[in-house]
């Protein structure tokens, strides 16, 4: 038993991998097999983040890491995959997501194109790999992984507009990648290793020509992943881009721009801590002025959005914003709560992607399931009556009451969650021990507050438009397995409120962690070889 929870690690990398081939063997017409291999394949993956955040969990803050050696080969010469806090943390966010879209994506949208099963668990490998990896190279590799599939996922389906959008989204990410390879291969030109504990166990000992160039590499990489992370300027693609895609890809990608936020968050924090000589908080000032300004630009965009898709794009720049302008800050406290503010906002993102489209019905509940349905199915009648549903009791009111949750959420207001991660941010800022308050600090307190405002009033003014003002009173065709999931998700916001000491408690423990990186390059660096025992450390 204890072997085969030694292997544990790789699970998420390799099941969506081989569910994803096996699906490519079956016929296309086969659709509901393939669902049903989807869906085992995302509750197997939830079931495994749990037990390895549960793992993750149990040891005292800095010393929760274990490492997985590719070949029994150690670093920095081998493939090392690297859990700790927060890359579980990231494991289960993905496998819930996964999940919550998989099951509203079976109502129709993945009859929508060719392949979508196996580009969806593709995905999932993608990003697995992307939050495990312990080096720059396979983090390339999962990151080329998980484009290339989002790049199906975004153009899944048809119209004008979502394959004008979709092109603009791969040329985008391909000069992201551009940019990875550049930085990643002047990392290397100057350390000798892509392997991250390495990299920033090397970086105290670097001549002063060669820091700058690291420093060079890491401004290029930097900007590779704000372009991920959607951080302004760079970021004039991404509401377009979420608005035009089919919304179980749109949800999914909510998880997406955090992954550029997860890499900002481990390199800086890993390379350019507090020993890391004159490179030691490399950056910190631009990662604060560039989330400061990504939540001004998002929070225009919010209040500027005549369509509840933008919005839901926008609402994106506002929470990635957020998150890297309190990684700018190098408070650990901050940083505590702003991992809790990431798993809020993306869980309310997610749903409101979802939530949009079964809202957008109330407009013109026949223009638009008819428009859903001939891109899905064609024009028959007959298969229209089949898929559109039976309307299920009081849809308007569900429909309105998760709205209003959403709005709740994303705004930051009581009961939900974004109320207690966004007043934990700001406890944190004025939290100085005496010390006067920085006035970068008093600035993002203004901003977390005028945004949220920005988008209640946005919201509000959305829900007005779509329950109180619509034209028709007809109730809107929606499947119990399309609400199942928004529901859910807006469920495990309210969760996170209710146990929010310990999820807070954990979110603190891997801040911590993270203000600590000797744990994390002495894990990786000299961690048991397989077969030796727990306590051994490789020679």
């Amino acid at each position: 038993m204890k072997d085969a929870m030694d292997h544990l690690i790789i699970v998420p990398i390799v099941l969506p991998l081989i569910s994803g081939a096996l699906m490519l063997l079956l016929e296309e017409r086969s659709r509901s097999l393939k669902g049903g291999i989807g869906i085992a394949t995302t509750v197997i993956l939830l079931i495994v983040s749990l037990v390895l955040l549960q793992q993750a969990d149990e040891t005292a803050p800095g010393t929760g890491l274990r490492t997985y050696q590719l070949g029994n080969w150690p670093a920095p010469f081998g493939i090392v995959l690297v859990l700790d806090r927060l890359s579980a943390l990231m494991l289960v966010l993905t496998s819930v997501l996964g999940l919550a879209t998989l099951l509203y994506a079976l109502a129709r949208w993945h009859r929508a194109g060719p392949r979508f099963h196996t580009i969806f668990q593709i995905q999932l490998m993608g990003l697995n790999g992307a939050f495990l990896t312990g080096d720059l190279f396979n983090l390339f590799v999962f990151f080329e992984v998980l484009l290339a599939a989002s790049y199906g996922l975004v153009l899944h389906g048809d119209g004008k507009a979502r394959v004008r959008a979709g092109l603009a989204y791969i040329a985008i990410n391909l000069t992201a990648s551009l940019l990875f390879l550049i930085g990643a291969s002047l990392a290397y030109g100057v350390t000798g290793t892509l392997n991250m504990a390495d990299l920033a166990s090397r970086v105290p000992g670097l001549a002063p020509g060669d820091a700058s160039l690291l420093a060079a590499s890491a401004a290029i990489l930097g900007t590779a992943f704000l372009m991920k992370a959607g951080t302004w300027p760079l970021n004039f693609w991404l509401p377009t881009t979420y608005a035009a895609a089919a919304a179980p890809a749109a949800a999914m990608f909510a998880i997406m721009s955090k992954l550029g936020v997860y890499v900002i968050l481990r390199l800086w924090s890993l390379v350019f801590g507090p020993e890391a000589g004159s490179l030691a908080g490399f950056g910190g000032d631009w990662l604060l002025m560039g989330g400061m300004l990504t939540i001004v630009f998002g929070m225009v965009g919010v209040l500027a959005s005549q369509s509840l898709p933008r919005l839901a794009g926008c609402s994106v720049l506002v929470s990635s914003g957020t998150l890297v302008a309190a990684i700018g800050l190098g408070n650990g406290s901050v940083i505590g709560s702003a991992l809790f503010y990431l798993v809020s906002s993306t869980l309310g993102i997610a749903a409101l992607f979802l939530l949009v489209e079964l809202v957008e019905r109330l407009r013109d509940p026949g223009a638009d399931v008819l428009a859903v349905t001939m891109e899905v199915y064609g024009d028959s009648d007959e298969e229209l009556e089949a898929e559109i549903g039976v309307a299920i009791p009081a849809t308007i009111a569900l429909l309105g009451g998760s709205f209003i949750a959403c709005a709740l959420l994303l705004a930051g207001l009581p009961p939900l969650s974004g109320f207690v991660a966004k007043f934990g941010m700001m406890a944190a800022m004025l939290k100085t021990n005496g010390a006067s308050v920085p006035a970068s600090a008093w600035v993002l307190i203004a901003l977390l507050t005028v945004s949220g405002l920005a988008t209640l009033i946005a919201m509000t003014r959305s829900g007005i438009t779509s329950f109180w003002a619509r034209m028709s009173d007809s109730v809107p065709r929606v499947r119990i397995i399309e609400m199942a999931p928004v529901v859910a998700l807006l469920l495990l916001a309210l969760g996170l409120t209710i146990g929010g000491g310990p999820a807070m408690r954990y979110m603190e423990a891997t801040a911590q962690a993270l203000q600590a990186p000797q744990g994390y390059m002495s894990g990786v660096l000299s961690p048991p070889k397989a077969g030796d025992g727990a306590a051994e450390a490789r020679p």
